[in-house]
């Protein structure tokens, strides 16, 4: 199956959906997904990406040493070594398919600054104190 690198643009946005889950292998006994080469537990984070005026949710596979302490829905982070794999599949007589995204890791991002809000304009139909005073 094809691997695909994904570009992380440093202009892209990446908000957590989801805290982390445990990644199901066979939802009939419970069993917890692990990584082919290092049995490590697999965890799914949902994402949402913010590049170019459009946004998309990305279920992404991070092995549990991948999540940071502390994530949950709303925080920013950075997907480190993305990597999309399309894939298909017939059940039942019908065609599914789509893409799974791995990482592995992500990091926590901080927020950028916000400007601070602007001091409310004087009021145009009350003096200024300049006014009032002169008076």
């Amino acid at each position: 199956m094809a691997r695909i690198p994904v570009l992380v643009k440093p202009t892209d946005t990446y908000i957590t959906g989801t805290g982390a889950a445990p990644k199901i292998k066979n939802p009939e006994t419970g069993e917890i997904a692990t990584d082919r080469d290092t049995g490590e537990s697999l965890y799914t984070v949902t994402v949402m990406q913010m590049s170019d005026g459009r946004a998309e949710i990305l279920k992404m596979t991070v092995p549990e040493s991948g999540v940071p302490a502390g994530l949950v829905p709303g925080v920013m982070v950075r997907p480190v070594e993305l990597i999309a794999t399309p894939w298909a599949r017939i059940f039942n007589g019908s065609l599914s398919d789509g893409v799974a995204y791995r990482v592995s890791r992500l990091e926590m991002v901080q927020a950028p600054a916000m400007a601070a809000p602007a001091a409310p304009a004087e009021s145009a139909t009350e003096p200024t104190a300049a006014v009032k005073k002169a008076a």
